[in-house]
């Protein structure tokens, strides 16, 4: 797909020729699986994400995406490049608990300000004070909803309006980072980009495992068709907005534009969206999902059969490791897909069992 423009299809149908078949991905959950995702789901969404920018390849640094997936060093990935990071939620102070490092706000402004990173928004607990960010100059947006939940409506409508007007990269969290932050990134790239639910929940996984959980899943299903709608008319206004503006400026009337600033304004007047009294004091999902993570970082093998993991790119080469405050120049945000080559040659078999991705 990425190297010989093969159709996902055929690739499908290729790897499926032989006598070996292919179980499919489940969500992180700890719960029952109810939603599967399919290896030709995966390789749609390797195609679209080419058509659209979102992954090169040959630019990708794998060590960059090593370096800050781990919970050491942030535990943040690119979901799309020059737009959303994911990352998981920063505390009052760096920290150490239940062996996950937490992060105070803080340690991320020098990556954040280097890759243009305007707009923070917090979908989890507050665990730390707004004012933190918008002291350093980042705009801060809560929209709080229920760990392992889903968002209403309402959430839905305002984190689109937010993205679609914020000025840089928008910057997502909830306590992992994983589900309420992954399924809100979904609606976004499926009202924008018209991928299929299946296809998003695949790409947002590759880039960072584990995202999009349990009921999330078939809430994107059912949120599909609403989204791709809305997507077409607001691409319908939006090229209707640029004739009008032009047509108003020749005859001298003030130009108009859908990221007015009075659109902000409305966003900034918050309904009360915020409601935290169910992450108070208990062990969430979110910070099952977090220990889960860094304990497996801690066991992770020098070499696996087959890694295969998408990020932002920076340069090629390095002669250091970067770190969460690096500054290192990094000029172009890309996405990529790596796959050790030797590894293609091992073994034959495959496990059945049914992999989390």
């Amino acid at each position: 797909i990425i190297y010989l423009r093969e159709s996902p299809e055929d690739v499908y149908r290729l790897i499926l020729a032989g006598s070996v078949s292919y179980l499919p991905f489940r969500d992180a959950s700890f719960g029952t699986c109810s939603f599967h995702l399919t290896l030709l789901d995966c390789f749609h969404a390797i195609n679209k994400a080419l058509q659209y920018g979102f992954l090169d390849f040959n630019t990708f640094d794998v060590n960059e995406y090593e370096h800050y997936e781990r919970a050491e060093n942030g535990d943040f990935n690119w979901i799309i490049p020059n737009k959303f990071i994911a990352f998981s939620g920063p505390h009052s102070r760096s920290k150490i608990e239940n062996g996950y490092p937490h992060h105070a706000p803080e340690a991320y402004f020098p990556y954040f300000r280097k890759h243009k990173v305007t707009t923070i928004i917090r979908l989890n607990k507050k665990l730390y004070d707004a004012k933190r960010f918008t002291d350093a100059g980042f705009e801060h947006f809560d929209l709080f909803f229920a760990d392992g939940s889903t968002p209403s409506d309402t959430i839905v409508k305002t984190f689109l309006n937010i993205c679609e007007n914020a000025e840089g990269v928008v910057a997502v969290h909830c306590k992992a980072g994983l589900g309420r932050t992954g399924t809100l990134i979904a609606c976004y790239i499926m009202k924008h980009y018209r991928m299929t639910a299946a296809e998003t929940i695949a790409w947002i996984r590759i880039n960072r495992p584990g995202s999009v959980i349990g009921p999330q899943q078939h809430f994107l299903m059912d949120k599909q068709a609403e989204l791709w709608t809305e997507g077409d008319i607001f691409r319908a206004k939006l090229k209707g907005n640029r004739k009008i503006a032009v047509t108003r400026i020749l005859s001298g009337v003030d130009d108009i534009s859908i990221n007015d600033t009075r659109n902000r304004r409305t966003i900034r007047k918050d309904i009360e969206l915020y409601s935290d009294e169910d992450e108070t004091n208990c062990v969430t999902q979110g910070d099952k999902l977090r220990a889960l993570k860094s304990r497996r970082q801690a066991k992770a093998p020098t070499a696996s059969p087959l890694t295969v993991i998408l990020q932002s790119s920076v340069q090629k080469n390095k002669t250091s490791e970067p770190s969460i405050s690096d500054s290192t120049d990094i000029t172009k945000r890309t996405t990529r897909s790596a796959a050790r080559k030797k590894s293609l040659k091992s073994s034959q078999s495959v496990q059945r069992t049914r992999t989390v991705l």
